[in-house]
């Protein structure tokens, strides 16, 4: 999962350094309770974006089901807040594990499904989880309907079937 403020240079600029630095942490804490609520990883938090991860050994359920779960309470929080963010989900193999030098490194995951899931987002308007049918597949069932797409994902050969889940109604 990737979730992103939308608009955030505009906002920094209209709100001042202390400002926006408040309204980071109030995503953050939200997008964290969120994650640690459903049983996500919180992998990093970059800029005005959070990084999860959903570990099957972890989650010890449907990770379609907690990964959509973390988005939606992500998005309800956020809402209240007045914070615009957008939701990427993707699902499928990925290194998870140290990567860097001997003296500087990171633990993160990575390969082309963490590469997908951060185009996704970077589709998803603000109060939107733009996801792949890998993870729509298994929650077709509690959200029938929602709209499909075909996009055209950078750096990928293919096209990338999505579906998107739109707030508020939709929470």
């Amino acid at each position: 999962m990737f979730a992103d403020i939308r608009g955030s240079t505009a906002l920094a600029e209209r709100m001042g350094p202390r400002d926006f630095a408040g309204l980071l942490d109030k995503f953050y804490a939200i997008a964290s309770k969120a994650l640690i609520d459903h049983k996500g990883v919180v992998d990093k938090m970059i800029g005005d974006e959070v990084m999860a991860l959903f570990i099957p050994s972890h989650v010890g359920g449907d990770l379609g089901e907690a990964s959509m779960n973390a988005a939606r309470a992500i998005l309800k929080g956020a809402a209240k807040e007045n914070i615009p963010v957008g939701v990427g989900l993707h699902r499928g193999q990925a290194y998870v594990g140290k990567v860097g030098t001997e003296n500087t490194g990171d633990f993160t995951a990575v390969g082309d499904t963490v590469n997908t899931t951060a185009r996704l987002q970077a589709q998803a308007k603000a109060g939107e989880v733009v996801m792949s049918e890998a993870i729509y597949g298994s929650i077709a069932a509690y959200y029938p309907g929602l709209e499909a797409r075909t996009i055209e994902v950078k750096g990928r050969e293919q096209p990338v079937e999505i579906r998107v889940l739109r707030s508020p109604g939709s929470l």
